[in-house]
């Protein structure tokens, strides 16, 4: 039986409006943490920046050849891992931890206005299959509230009331307490919908290396054990998507229920054997850094769906404006 396809999206009145503001929150405190340089508003860290290979598998199931998985294909890619806070702080610190995936080569057209003809897809993911605010709005609040971390909870029950404060503080807190393996054995979840042809979905990259606890306390020991592993050998990770079953499992406009439908491996991620600090590798990661990557780079096969995915429609764009982020790359440039 094929995927349902009576999804639906919940957009109010005023949406629009109350993402712009929300967006404005963001870039201020951007630039109020970016004093000599303007980093991201969110995920301002990288552990490492990597180029990678993003294959799609052949003899996949009707249902899943949508857009750019319609057929067998491989691309380039470059990949970033990073801590979720906005400032750059040790990796020792609890934290989200994202991974960022810039497929190149992508045709067809894309949504973002003025940008119908750009070449890429991007997937951005964290270590969690949901997330423990509802909508942007008590999203925009924790982030808020977080610029002051002695008095984030009683910012949180002043705008929120005890009962859910409460709530997303234990969900916070449960997360970060899941212990942190290698970026290699760590899976990582979109925790949101995007559109997958007629479908909804959600993706999660799966590694294929056992997992590997992380004991390190350095600032960047995070990046350098996947450093250590990209020397010696590749890292690969299987690409699966699960489809929308209905508004209870699977809620379009509610990211803290993670949804439970079995997953479809599409494509194969491949960080190949490379050195991350050899000027080649020190070039790429620059490069890495230079770029955008936005869940919104995207078909309109493989747009983002739901309330926090519309609301970074706004908040992504004014982050690469204020730090100046580099164009999107029609082609993997050449590194020395």
């Amino acid at each position: 039986m094929p995927p349902a396809t009576d999804w639906t999206e919940q957009i109010a009145a005023d949406e629009a409006e109350r993402f712009a503001r929300h967006a404005e929150v963001l870039a201020a405190l951007q630039k109020k943490r970016g004093k000599v340089t303007v980093h991201r508003a969110l995920h301002a860290k990288a552990n490492l920046g990597v180029e990678a290979r993003f294959e799609v598998l052949p003899d996949l199931p009707a249902d899943a050849r949508v857009g750019m998985f319609a057929e067998p294909k491989s691309y380039s890619a470059f990949v970033r891992f990073s801590n979720g806070a906005g400032r750059q702080q040790s990796d020792a610190k609890p934290d989200v931890r994202g991974i960022a995936v810039k497929v190149l080569g992508v045709g067809g057209k894309k949504v973002i206005p003025g940008m119908e003809d750009a070449k890429t897809q991007d997937f951005l993911a964290i270590r969690t299959a949901s997330v423990p605010m509802r909508d942007a709005d008590e999203f925009i609040t924790l982030v808020r509230a977080a610029d002051t971390p002695a008095l984030l909870p009683f910012k949180l029950i002043r705008a929120l009331g005890v009962r859910r404060a409460l709530q997303i503080i234990k969900s916070v807190v449960a997360g970060f307490k899941v212990p942190m393996t290698s970026l290699a054995s760590t899976t990582y979840y979109s925790a949101l919908p995007m559109k997958y042809g007629p479908y909804a979905a959600k993706f999660a990259l799966f590694p294929n290396d056992a997992a590997t606890p992380l004991t390190g306390r350095d600032p960047t020991s995070i990046g350098d054990e996947l450093v250590a592993r990209l020397r010696e050998r590749a890292v690969n990770y299987e690409f699966r998507v699960q489809f929308f079953v209905d508004a209870t499992q699977t809620p379009i406009e509610d990211p803290t229920v993670e949804w439970k439908t079995d997953y479809i491996t599409v494509a194969r991620l491949t960080l190949p054997v490379q050195d991350p600090t050899s000027p080649r590798g020190k070039q790429i990661a620059e490069y890495v850094e230079s770029l955008a990557f936005d869940p919104w780079h995207a078909g309109e096969e493989l747009r983002p769906l739901g309330n926090m995915m519309r609301a970074r429609n706004h908040a992504y764009r004014a982050s690469t404006k204020a730090r100046g982020a580099a164009a999107e790359p029609v082609e993997a440039p050449r590194f020395e």
